[in-house]
C-alpha cells in the first residue's frame, strides 16, 4: 500500500483560514502511515486576507509544487479562490469547497457551507476542520481517515483540552453535514 500512494492536493484559502495547520494535519497523518510527504506554500497578503495556497504531496515525488492538471484534489476554504486555483485540478480530480450555493458548477463535487456551520457551533475559527472532516470522510480512497486525524489533533492538542474538545466537534461536523 504505501509504494502505491500517491497523492496531490492543493489547499487554497486566505489568511487566518488555516489552510497551513490542515497541511500540517495531514502531512502528520501521513507521516503517522509512514508515507513520505512533501508540502510548499504561498502567501499572499495573509495578514490583510490575502491568499494563502499549500501543496501536499503524499507518496513517492522528487519535488514539492504541483504542476497545473496533475493535482488528484482542491481543498477550497473560501469559494472566491476555486476560480483562480482550479488550474491545478486534473480533469478526474476532486474537489471539496466551502460554499453557501454550489450552484450549477460541475467541478464541485463536494460542497458544504463551512461558514454556516461554524457559526452555528459558536466558532467561526472552525471552518478549516469542518472542511477537513468533509474532505477526509467524502474523498474516495483518501490517504488517511478521520481517526488518523483525531490521533494528530489528540497528539498536538494535549494540554489544550477546551480546544482539542472544539477541533474534534469541527472535524465530526464536517464528517456528518448533508
Amino acid at each position: 500500500m504505501k509504494g502505491s500512494v500517491r497523492h496531490q492536493i492543493v489547499i487554497s484559502g486566505v489568511g487566518g483560514q488555516g489552510v497551513l495547520f490542515v497541511t500540517r494535519l495531514l502531512a502528520e497523518a501521513a507521516i503517522d502511515r509512514e508515507l513520505p510527504v512533501f508540502t510548499s506554500e504561498t502567501h499572499g497578503m495573509a495578514q490583510r486576507g490575502g491568499t494563502v495556497l499549500s501543496h501536499l504531496k503524499v507518496g513517492e515525488f522528487s519535488s514539492p509544487l504541483i504542476r497545473p492538471g496533475r493535482a488528484d484534489g482542491l481543498l477550497v476554504l473560501k469559494e472566491e479562490n476555486l476560480s483562480q486555483h482550479r488550474i491545478f485540478l486534473k480533469a478526474a480530480g476532486w474537489t471539496v469547497v466551502n460554499t453557501a450555493s454550489p450552484g450549477p458548477d460541475a467541478l464541485i463535487d463536494n460542497p458544504i457551507d463551512a461558514d454556516r456551520l461554524a457559526l452555528e457551533m459558536g466558532n467561526s475559527r472552525a471552518v478549516n476542520l469542518i472542511m477537513l472532516g468533509r474532505t477526509v470522510s467524502r474523498v474516495n480512497g483518501f490517504f488517511c481517515t478521520l481517526k488518523d486525524i483525531e490521533t494528530v489533533l489528540n497528539r498536538r492538542l494535549t494540554h489544550r483540552t477546551e480546544m482539542l474538545d472544539a477541533s474534534l466537534k469541527a472535524l465530526r461536523m464536517g464528517q456528518t453535514a448533508s
